[in-house]
């Protein structure tokens, strides 16, 4: 019998905590309470906590999604509890190639697909006891929504930064459409690895240009990781010197070149003109044309980054042709070669070969001259691309880099050759894609030649439902083909056709955060007063694989708006923060690779608490890190150490009162002081891996004490309450509180409680250990020696022996010389 009972006790002990049940009751009960519903008092101050939303694919979560979610919904929560009112939602980049390229394999609507991933991203979402105000939520492919990205283009369009224009871009005729320069891949797409072909192409233009200067100085301001900020500014790529003019021989034709060393001109040994530059057919000689022509058609797959970035082997053909050095008259050949950029610059760059690296491989490997024009290094092993004075440059000789380019321009436009110049990398933002699952551009081309909006009040121009999305092969999207939607005839009977490209899935992007603060607004694209208290954003959390494409285009579109007046602030995120990958075999999780673990199997046998204490103690935030299948069992054990410590083995519904007890004995005065300050320190710095183990150690002490106060205890669990929501709700429920922990205000602590009161003596006879002892810290130094020399151990070396000297080190040691 006793046996019997002694093995139930051990079973209840083993099945206390039933995660399934109680993880779904306090799901159910924050759905049914609203209890996440963005708070709205004056007296409070406001926080913002934001997750780049995702795309929602048919695969679903896989567990590297939820670390970033799991990190800003604990910030959350702290700040719910310390007294702010947060808005914290959720949302879906629903529009983009991924779903269309699904529903052309499938043969499903695309916009059925879309609500079908949704359903089932949002079920997982919930599983983990993400704290979103779901009343905000957005979708990107909603007419209500991309009514606003569509007001936003039109704006653009009246203060001249959207245009059309024909522009060299990346043209996958399998997937019909173009794709960034981003999602190429030797020469293929990112998606599919289908052949991509550079060739010009109609499409619409955004001016982010314009906003150079802006996008890069703004950038100091903000509270981002560096590297991210670097790329920016990579990026955007500022660079300033001089336009320069070369005239072409034989012809009244010319080219300008921009370059930031103006004062090596008189190096200059070739020149090379981009590819796709129009002058390249004009000039070619009938000896080399079809040498240049079959080069133009070799590289007509090859991405930007491909052959600028990534280019480590030059190639170039001779054109024939030769250019006219302005600052000398001699005569320098024409190239072609696939690093010169049509888009960047003039298309056409002056080469130097003895003070660039660049220029020096592509010299020596066709072997054109290396002429050297400054002093330094052996130009015969490799190129001097260091100070020092000029040579071989007339009235530039001797002067060092800064002087001498000041006196070259001032040459160059004293003689009507060149000028000054700032240059960027940045290009325009190509707005144009020609599919079907995006947001169609408001734009009408008249048969008179006339291109107009859509009238405000007539938006949003919808989607039109189509089951054939098959791409068409050509420069124009499936939408040409539902002549219904195209063609329109004004009101005085002018015929004309709706542009049929639609935008990149980038534009919702760029600003629904704005939409998460005013979602319902129909009158405009969000209140400005209710934007001015919640903006910029405090924390954004996501993938640094951001960096140069979704938060500079928000960045660009936000400044619009700024300078329209819709917004009151000149950034959109105040502190950014890239969680690192969740990698499986030490490889990012894929399908293809057969790596990925599924959330939901996790959940199940574990529960969501425990996955998400897992995801922040597996280490910082920012590393990428190796599951480890074992993982979320060891942080599903402490939380089950820790609902022993709280609630009665044998009564679910109480505490066990013969530990938890409303008098302090102070035996955990320190330790729990160290951990609400670390704790609280750590969530607000995002270090989550240090904060959990510091909540180890105050559980590991609790357990360890003869009692725990009530006050600590509660603290405890409210310190856990945002890793661990679930067990936490559960737990604060057994202390009797009938309201959800969420807005239990968060515990502080006495600093006072860090100092400690006493210390530990060491005592030493002669040089060695023979004793220690606990005194009251900074104690008198006859009263430390008295209790010294009164311990058993000590007096049993000093038997016999006459006490010569001893030495008192304040709080650290009594050091006795006897003989």
């Amino acid at each position: 019998m006793i046996f019997f009972i002694g093995r139930f006790i051990l079973q209840r002990r083993i099945n206390l905590y039933n995660h399934k049940v109680v993880e779904k009751k306090w799901q159910d009960y924050w759905a049914k309470h609203d209890t996440f519903k963005t708070g709205t008092d004056p007296n409070k101050k406001n926080y913002y906590a934001l997750d780049m939303f995702p795309f929602p694919s048919g695969k679903g979560l896989h567990v590297g999604h939820p670390e970033g979610y799991t990190a800003t919904d604990i910030v959350a929560r702290m700040k719910r509890a310390q007294g702010y009112n947060v808005l914290h939602p959720m949302g879906w980049d629903a529009f983009g190639l991924p779903t269309e390229q699904y529903a052309l394999k499938t043969g499903e609507d695309p916009e059925v697909v879309t609500k079908n991933n949704i359903a089932n991203f949002k079920r997982q979402l919930n599983k983990l006891g993400f704290s979103y105000d779901w009343d905000r939520e957005v979708t990107t492919s909603d007419p209500n929504y991309y009514k606003w990205t569509q007001w936003v283009f039109e704006q653009m369009y009246k203060n001249g930064l959207a245009y059309e224009a024909e522009v060299p871009v990346n043209w996958s005729p399998d997937l019909g459409t173009v794709v960034a320069n981003e999602e190429v891949i030797d020469g293929k797409t990112e998606r599919g690895g289908y052949p991509v072909y550079r060739k010009n192409m109609r499409q619409w233009m955004l001016k982010m240009t314009a906003y150079a200067d802006r996008l890069l100085e703004d950038l100091d301001g903000l509270d981002w990781p560096e590297p991210v900020k670097e790329m920016q500014r990579n990026w955007i790529g500022r660079s300033v010197g001089a336009q320069v003019t070369f005239k072409i021989k034989g012809s009244d034709k010319t080219f300008d070149i921009f370059t930031t060393r103006p004062d090596t001109l008189f190096g200059c040994s070739y020149t090379v003109l981009a590819p796709e530059n129009k002058l390249v057919q004009e000039i070619t000689t009938d000896a080399h044309r079809d040498e240049v022509n079959a080069y133009i058609k070799k590289i007509e797959s090859k991405s930007d980054l491909e052959r600028t970035d990534l280019n480590k082997n030059k190639t170039g053909v001779f054109t024939g042709a030769y250019a006219i050095n302005p600052v000398n008259g001699k005569e320098v050949p024409i190239w072609i070669s696939d690093y010169v950029l049509a888009s960047y610059g003039t298309g056409a760059v002056m080469a130097v070969p003895a003070h660039d690296d660049r220029d020096y491989a592509f010299a020596t490997k066709f072997g054109l001259p290396i002429n050297p024009v400054l002093e330094g290094g052996d130009i015969t092993k490799e190129a001097f691309t260091e100070d020092g004075p000029h040579i071989n440059s007339e009235f530039l000789n001797g002067l060092n880099i800064e002087d001498a380019k000041k006196k070259m321009v001032d040459w160059l436009e004293d003689h009507n050759c060149g000028e000054k110049k700032v240059n960027y990398k940045l290009r325009d933002w190509d707005f144009s894609r020609q599919r079907y699952w995006g947001e169609p551009i408001p734009v009408i081309h008249w048969e008179d030649g006339e291109t107009t909006l859509v009238p405000e009040d007539q938006l949003p121009l919808r989607l039109p439902h189509a089951t054939d999305i098959k791409p068409s092969g050509t420069p124009e999207s499936p939408l040409a083909n539902l002549t219904d939607w195209v063609n329109v005839v004004d009101k005085n009977g002018r015929k004309g056709k709706r542009e049929t490209n639609t935008m990149p899935n980038w534009a919702g992007s760029s600003w629904y955060y704005l939409r998460y603060v005013d979602p319902h607004n129909d009158k405009e694209l969000a209140d400005y007063d209710l934007l001015k208290q919640w903006l910029p954003v405090d924390l954004y959390i996501g993938g640094a694989e951001h960096a140069v494409r979704h938060l500079l285009y928000a960045r660009f579109w936000h400044k619009v708006l700024y300078d329209l007046g819709v917004v009151p602030t000149k950034e959109p995120f105040q502190r950014l923060y890239n969680q690192g990958l969740i990698l499986k075999n030490h490889e990012k999780m894929s399908k293809s690779k057969g790596n990925v673990v599924n959330p939901d199997d996790v959940i199940d046998e574990y529960g969501a608490d425990s996955l998400r204490m897992y995801e922040m103690f597996m280490g910082p935030l920012d590393a990428s890190i190796d599951w480890d299948d074992n993982g979320p069992a060891s942080t599903k054990k402490f939380l089950d150490r820790v609902w022993r410590l709280f609630v009665n083995d044998l009564d679910l519904k109480a505490i066990p009162q013969e530990r938890i007890v409303d008098k302090n004995d102070g035996e955990l005065d320190k330790v729990y002081a160290e951990t609400v300050k670390k704790v609280t320190e750590d969530f607000d710095a995002l270090h989550f891996n240090t904060a959990i183990s510091q909540m180890m150690v105050f559980i590991n002490a609790a357990q360890k004490a003869k009692t725990i106060p009530r006050e600590y205890a509660e603290g405890f669990v409210k310190l856990l309450a945002p890793v661990a929501p679930h067990m936490m709700e559960e737990i604060w429920q057994v202390f009797g509180h009938d309201e959800s922990i969420t807005y239990a205000k968060w515990p502080t602590y006495d600093p006072a409680k860090l100092v400690e009161s006493t210390v530990e003596i060491m005592v030493q006879v002669n040089g060695k250990l023979r004793g220690k002892f606990q005194a009251a810290k900074d104690a008198d130094r006859d009263d430390v020696q008295k209790q010294a020399m009164t311990l058993p151990h000590v007096q049993k070396f000093l038997e016999g022996k006459d006490v010569k000297k001893v030495i008192v080190v304040p709080n650290k040691i009594v050091n006795i010389v006897a003989k």
